[in-house]
């Protein structure tokens, strides 16, 4: 087999959201079709990581995720071929990341980095606060946002969630295992879906 597998991470249960997020529709479709849209054409398999117990009737290998999200990652790591080269992690909640910006993390894989995220300049001044109470600025030079999707080097991904560590994206975990992570332009309009508002944000956006 080989090539390029994606896996997308669609394992929330939407505690923050009121429901899992990823099921609401969004301009008639579900925001994972959307997902799942951007990711089959360009892959040669595709593993869809849910919430346990729920039913699929997408495309792609369904499994069940776990208790945190570098959890639902290694479910899903293990029904990825182990011949395949690279694998792309996508967030269903980002229902609107674009083919070029797939394009854009895989390229920088093959031209030989471990990892590429897509990331956008941190615009505003950051505060450390203690509940209510600002303890710190933060200087933001050199801070990005990081989005998905994020292209891994099959090996390096693997090696990465080997240890068993969590983190926030699996990016930070190729960091800590010594891999090379390089970013690309990220999109602004790739809106992550985390409040019931967003999902008019990017209805907005997909009509514009």
């Amino acid at each position: 087999m080989g090539g390029v597998w994606g896996i997308l991470v669609a394992a929330g249960r939407g505690d923050r959201f009121g429901q899992p997020k990823q099921f609401c529709d969004l301009a008639g479709s579900r925001v994972v079709d959307r997902s799942c849209r951007l990711l089959a054409p360009v892959c040669d398999g595709l593993v869809v990581v849910l919430p346990a117990g729920a039913e699929w009737d997408g495309p792609g290998i369904p499994v069940a995720g776990g208790e945190t999200r570098s959890d639902s990652v290694r479910a899903g790591l293990r029904s990825v071929p182990d011949d395949a080269d690279v694998i792309v992690v996508h967030d269903a909640a980002r229902p609107l990341a674009t083919r070029s910006l797939l394009d854009a993390v895989l390229a920088a894989v093959r031209a030989g980095a471990d990892a590429a995220v897509p990331a956008l300049p941190v615009p505003d001044t950051l505060k450390r606060v203690d509940g209510t109470r600002v303890v710190d600025t933060v200087d933001r030079t050199g801070l990005v946002a990081v989005q998905t999707p994020q292209a891994f080097r099959a090996a390096a991904l693997r090696a990465a969630h080997a240890t068993s560590a969590a983190a926030s994206d699996d990016a930070a975990l190729v960091e800590l295992a010594g891999g090379t992570v390089v970013v690309v332009p990220g999109d602004p309009r790739n809106l992550k879906i985390t409040r019931p508002a967003d999902l008019s944000v990017a209805a907005a956006l997909l009509d514009a």
